[in-house]
């Protein structure tokens, strides 16, 4: 890897560093809480932009952005679309209007590097975390450089996924994952199914009320402004192999492939080989990076352009998400 040359450049009262770790992911914005950030934000749109695709996310930091509403301010100056979180996979809750808790699951788990959304036809092209209070031990936000990732791959893989894409496979299974009214948002079957429709998903009632879906979905695309080929999937996330060993022989075990509630496939439905998830993995890794969040805290990642993931943790953290952006499949905004 080449040796990275730090800049710092500054606008005003904020300094603006794009090496700050020795390495370029994240860029750091740095301020006071003396600063207006929406001012500054709207004044230096092309500086944050050209960070963000440079490096593929950008951390700000000694804003004071600690409170909801500091963030739902943040965000409405860094974009004029913030999204809602729809066709969910993760458990969380809305905290104000378009500001969600960062995932509830257990402090004790880890969450595996994926791009937000991935897996639909619309996704956002940014993922936005704010640090309202940090962990007393673990906790970071890891990130990893999906463009990065995709070069670490060898020709025969990338060019795998590249022609077959990835199909998922989820099992609504209350009690084990999410259930069909929390991921679509609805206790209602048929607006379950109209959303399905839509959205190109596929889907059979398993048992009465067990939902089971399946869609294919592009495995590699190119950003709309940078032009450059990324990574940009859940093969892995959604792959059984990702939980830890015991969680996942357990579940294969007891409900069989066809119901686990998430698996992967080539988009064509045939099985991704053991060696070829191990070099995803094994990319991933070497990829990955890491900081330590503070109170105020906020990172804006591309989310086409990193992936993002979650360690376990210790203490009262408390990291709240948003999403901006749309994008959609079909090649536009939408």
């Amino acid at each position: 890897m080449s040796t990275i040359s730090r800049r710092r450049a500054r606008a005003g009262s904020v300094e603006v560093d794009d090496a700050w770790q020795g390495r370029a992911l994240p860029a750091l914005v740095r301020g006071d809480s003396t600063t207006d950030l929406s001012a500054w934000l709207a004044g230096n749109k092309p500086t944050v932009d050209g960070l963000a695709h440079r490096a593929g996310a950008v951390l700000f930091r000694g804003f004071g952005i600690d409170t909801p509403e500091k963030f739902r301010a943040f965000m409405e100056a860094l974009s004029d679309d913030v999204l809602g979180y729809g066709e969910r996979s993760s458990p969380r809750h809305e905290v104000t209007e378009g500001v969600y808790t960062s995932t509830d699951h257990p402090a004790d788990q880890h969450i595996a590097l994926h791009n937000e959304q991935s897996y639909t036809l619309d996704w956002p092209l940014r993922i936005v975390f704010s640090c309202q209070r940090e962990a007393t031990r673990g906790g970071r936000t890891p990130l990893a450089d999906s463009r990065r990732v995709l070069a670490r791959l060898s020709d025969s893989t990338a060019e795998r996924f590249r022609e077959r894409g990835v199909r998922y496979v989820r099992n609504y299974v209350p009690g084990i994952s999410l259930t069909w009214q929390e991921a679509f948002q609805t206790g209602d079957r048929a607006a379950a199914e109209a959303y399905c429709e839509r959205n190109g998903i596929s889907w059979t009632w398993v048992d009465g009320d067990q939902l089971r879906t399946w869609q294919s979905r592009p495995a590699i695309h190119r950003h709309p402004l940078t032009g450059e080929e990324t990574w940009f999937n859940h093969a892995l996330f959604f792959h059984n192999s990702t939980l830890p060993e015991e969680v996942g022989e357990g579940l294969l075990s007891a409900l069989g492939e066809e119901n686990l509630p998430y698996h992967t496939y080539y988009g064509d439905g045939q099985r991704i080989e053991d060696e070829v998830v191990e070099e995803i993995r094994t990319a991933y890794a070497e990829e990955t990076v890491g900081f330590d969040w503070r109170q105020g805290d906020v990172l804006v990642v591309e989310n086409m352009l990193s992936a993002h993931a979650r360690e376990p943790f210790e203490g009262p953290r408390r990291i709240l998400a948003a999403m901006s952006d749309p994008r959609s499949a079909a090649g536009g905004a939408r």
